[in-house]
């Protein structure tokens, strides 16, 4: 093993479990200092310091043997706040990395099929989005004009994974903790595509995230220097959860919070989310816009609206790996197969609750 892999994925672990050189010198019954010269590649890291990290940190010996796809930070496409620090941003994304090859590894054992969504390629306009937000409909098989009813799951039977992301040792794994809300991945047509989210918010919130992160995937796939990728995103998930032809035949100029809040209940859409919906498609002026946003705050409804969606559950992680390792044992089974440390499988693939 070359000494820069070891010390990588010693980073690596340290980075998913959230702790220090220090603390995991502790554990591992080292000295911190030997610790930070293999992560450097100064030192070369011994079978019996990979086996002690391996121990400490209940992680399978192969996981310090394999190096997950290469995934620049600059193709990955994060929906963040600008508050999201720098130390979580890199935790997100080693789980992120490691969730992406063991989702890879999972669609090829099994010939689970992978995604064939449209692909935007050059300068786009708003109608564009409108239309390839239709064309994804299509793909994922959910009727032109109603309300998508478990968009994860018509993401999953698309060959679109699913993930929820929780940070291994944080006590809440909230976006307004870690600052993130999605995560996504599809570096082209012959592998799999991957949406990881976190999972503490309200299902409107969760399914918006999802239907963000797909416009990431259909736009930016092969477009990675879109002026404004937020803007484009936000304009589709708007226009996925609901087309502009039946938009136009929902939204008056007048309609009150109350009547949005009936519109939440059967598009499962956050109020502020319909808002913007219709103010980008000029079916409300910006006047009306900001009043009802001046009413939202002041019923503070910014954070916590009224109406509650139901949070949609994946399973297609889940399902994948008992294909491959059986119902009885899966994590850890799992766990020594695929070189990922069982609680952080179990994170990723979650069951479902009975």
């Amino acid at each position: 093993m070359s000494t820069a892999l070891a010390g990588e994925r010693i980073r690596a672990v340290r980075r998913l479990l959230g702790i220090s050189q220090i603390e995991l010198a502790e554990a591992a019954g080292v000295s911190q200092s030997l610790i930070s010269q293999v992560e450097n590649g100064v030192k070369e890291a011994t079978d019996d310091l990979l086996y002690a990290v391996a121990s400490a940190t209940n992680t399978p010996k192969l996981f310090f043997d394999i190096l997950p796809p290469e995934i620049p930070l600059g193709s990955l496409r994060f929906r963040k706040a600008a508050s999201a620090r720098v130390g979580d941003t890199k935790r997100v994304k080693a789980l992120f990395d490691e969730a992406y090859r063991v989702v890879s590894s999972l669609f090829a054992e099994t010939h689970y099929p992978l995604p064939d969504l449209p692909i935007a390629q050059g300068d786009i306009t708003a109608d564009d989005i409108e239309r390839l937000a239709n064309e994804t409909r299509e793909a994922l098989q959910i009727g032109d004009d109603g309300p998508i009813r478990h968009l994860t799951r018509s993401c999953e039977r698309a060959g679109i994974a699913v993930v929820p992301l929780t940070l291994p040792g944080s006590h809440d794994a909230s976006d307004e903790i870690v600052g993130h809300f999605g995560i996504s991945f599809w570096p082209s047509r012959e592998e799999p595509a991957l949406v990881g989210y976190f999972s503490n918010g309200p299902g409107d919130r969760l399914r918006y995230t999802l239907a963000h992160e797909l416009g990431h995937l259909v736009l930016h796939t092969r477009r990675r220097s879109a002026a404004d990728p937020e803007a484009e995103a936000n304009r589709f998930a708007g226009a996925l959860l609901m087309p502009q032809e039946r938009a136009k035949t929902v939204f008056e100029s007048g309609l009150t919070l109350k009547e949005y809040a009936r519109l939440k209940a059967h598009w499962g859409i956050a109020i502020q989310a319909l808002v913007m919906r219709a103010a980008h498609l000029d079916l409300i002026s910006e006047e009306r816009k900001s009043s009802l946003f001046r009413q939202i705050s002041a019923r503070g409804w910014r954070k916590q609206e009224p109406v509650m969606v139901h949070p949609e559950q994946p399973m297609l992680v889940n399902h994948l790996m008992a294909i491959k390792y059986g119902n009885s044992g899966t994590y850890a089974k799992a766990s020594e197969k695929l070189a990922l440390g069982a609680m952080v499988l179990r994170s990723l693939a979650p069951k479902m609750a009975a």
